[in-house]
């Protein structure tokens, strides 16, 4: 059983991060919250769920990233579908998880697909931040098709025109092992297999005890 203290993620840096924050600044954000059926799995501490865990995560990461993206985070939900969430500040997290109940199967290449498009339309446009973007996820599953996310991130990594424009940090919820499993081959493994960059770093809820979520999210863009 894995769980997460919200002190996990909203703890003080330690000193010496100014390089690393002036990194994140001028950025932009989105997370990606798994709503598939197994999120309302209630194996956290206290009896709470997957998803009660997941709102309380994404409310810390709201406020957090306020810090570096005040204009508000893009955020997604999604099962076998999913849908799109702009401008979202720590005030309408709540709104969002009102709206959502857990269901359905895992297309996480769909909505990192959606993701992904979104951002180099975007950046065609000229509308993306000098320092590019970060896209989180919260899943506890494995994906439906595990090789259509390979070719999903491989396929963007392509796009790029420098390895820290965009980063993407998959942050594990419950202990399904065939979910670490992929998490840790696509970590390990992207580059081998025909990425561009290696933009994925892999996060377990028990290592953010360990990390602060400077720490994650840096790890997004520098890993």
């Amino acid at each position: 059983m894995l769980a997460v203290s919200l002190k996990s993620w909203t703890r003080l840096e330690p000193q010496g991060n100014n390089q690393r924050k002036i990194m994140m600044s001028d950025r932009d954000y989105t997370l990606i919250i798994d709503k598939s059926g197994s999120m309302s799995t209630p194996d956290q501490v206290g009896g709470r769920s997957r998803w009660e865990i997941a709102q309380e995560s994404t409310l810390a990461l709201a406020r957090k990233a306020e810090q570096f993206d005040p204009d508000g985070i893009t955020v997604y939900v999604f099962s076998g579908r999913f849908k799109r969430y702009d401008d979202v500040t720590s005030a309408k997290v709540a709104q969002i998880f009102l709206e959502n109940d857990p269901s359905g199967t895992t297309n996480l290449a769909g909505v990192l697909q959606d993701a992904l498009n979104n951002y180099f339309q975007r950046k065609a446009a000229g509308k993306t931040k000098p320092n590019g973007e970060t896209i989180l996820v919260i899943t506890d599953g494995e994906p439906d098709d595990r090789k259509a996310v390979f070719e999903v991130i491989i396929h963007a990594t392509r796009q790029m025109e420098r390895d820290e424009e965009l980063g993407i940090s998959i942050i594990q919820v419950g202990s399904d092992a065939q979910a670490t499993k992929f998490l840790k081959a696509l970590d390990d493994q992207l580059q081998s297999v025909g990425a561009k960059f290696d933009i994925c770093d892999t996060v377990t809820l028990d290592d953010l005890e360990e990390m602060s979520l400077v720490d994650v999210l840096t790890n997004a863009i520098t890993d």
